[in-house]
């Protein structure tokens, strides 16, 4: 399997659980077996507008990572970039903007052909989607600390370290959900910067270590997954991240948390038992560290089943797409974008740009 199937399968593994679990959201797990049967959410809500299931914030922010992701590689080719930190800063200012105007009016006040970076609308690959300037129930925290981080840039205020620079104490899991893509880095690149680059793309909106810890966590397992070769299963891969983060994290008053909430996560994957009653273990899955293990949870228990991984992730108390957008995060890359099923892609909104983002993207590390 090459690196632009694995790419592809987990950025389109990610938008295709966003969008099954967008519907049922915020939904308890009483409504959703009320309303869609005792299996639950089966398959997707089509919109009657655009025929299409549609993405949320989730798949919007990741997007977004991805379009600084590929600016960065750009810009590392001269000799003259920044850290990815400073590019996913502008990229997620970018995004707040989609959230601030319509399409309209950003097309003829922020966004240019030839944006002079930094102070330009980055995300170029990504700038002529009128689907992105839709609120699909934004992160509070994410719009709230954004707002922050765009005043500092206007003040001038230079941030060397995001995770030195707290703005609020929040770990919701808006601060995981979005950064699947700093795991695609190159082979060549240090496993440890992908971990802590993570953790400072998540601290930008996030300042609580409980927030930035598990993006770590989620990007190594990516990381190791695309640069895998078939060497360990994906029960090793998902140890081996948490050891490592649990080592450059070794400081944090809370790292025993996120170790033992991943550690369980594995465990429970293959106890045999009710997958709500080992998921209501975990915790509701509004937090980054909850929402994390839950799709651990999911892709080690369905590993060899794309749709049940997504589907179990999805039909439960916790946030739904941000579960299911993880879990399909972690095992589209593990699978490979063929293997998913093609109900998940040919009735995803805006599939086709998520696809030439991620084929993008698998150019930069190839």
């Amino acid at each position: 399997m090459n690196i632009k199937d694995r790419v592809r399968g987990s950025l389109i593994g990610g938008a295709a659980g966003d969008a099954l679990g967008y519907i049922v959201e915020f939904s308890s797990e009483s409504t959703i077996f009320r309303q869609y049967g005792e299996k639950g959410v089966r398959r997707y809500r089509i919109s009657p507008t655009s025929h299409k299931a549609i993405i949320s914030d989730d798949t919007q922010m990741t997007l977004f990572t991805a379009a600084a992701m590929i600016v960065h590689d750009e810009l590392r080719k001269t000799g003259l970039s920044a850290p990815l930190r400073e590019y996913a800063n502008i990229a997620y200012q970018d995004w707040l903007i989609t959230q601030e105007m319509t399409y309209e009016e950003a097309s003829t006040k922020v966004i240019k052909d030839s944006p002079d970076y930094p102070d330009g609308f980055i995300s170029v690959v990504i700038k002529d989607v009128p689907e992105l300037f839709q609120r699909r129930t934004p992160v509070v925290t994410c719009l709230n600390a954004l707002q922050t981080r765009r005043d500092q840039r206007v003040n001038r205020e230079h941030v060397e370290s995001y995770i030195a620079s707290k703005i609020n104490n929040s770990y919701d899991c808006g601060a995981v959900m979005r950064v699947a893509p700093i795991g695609m880095m190159k082979k060549r690149d240090d496993i440890a910067s992908v971990a802590l680059e993570a953790a400072e793309c998540a601290a930008i909106t996030h300042s609580h270590s409980l927030g930035y810890m598990p993006a770590a966590v989620l990007a190594e397992i990516i990381y190791r997954i695309l640069h895998n070769d078939g060497q360990l299963t994906l029960r090793e891969i998902v140890e081996q991240s948490m050891a490592d983060v649990a080592e450059i994290f070794r400081d944090e008053q809370d790292i025993d948390k996120l170790v033992n909430i991943v550690n369980k996560a594995v465990k429970l994957s293959e106890n045999g038992d009710a997958d709500l009653d080992n998921i209501h273990q975990l915790g509701e899955g509004w937090y980054a560290d909850e929402v994390l293990a839950t799709a651990i949870y999911c892709a080690l228990k369905y590993q060899e089943d794309f749709s049940e991984c997504i589907i179990t992730a999805v039909n439960q108390n916790g946030d739904s797409d941000s579960a299911a957008a993880i879990a399909g995060n972690i095992l589209g890359a593990y699978i490979g974008y063929d293997a998913i099923d093609n109900k998940w892609k040919e009735q995803l909104e805006i599939a086709d740009v998520i696809t030439n983002v991620a084929d993008m993207l698998a150019d930069t590390i190839e």
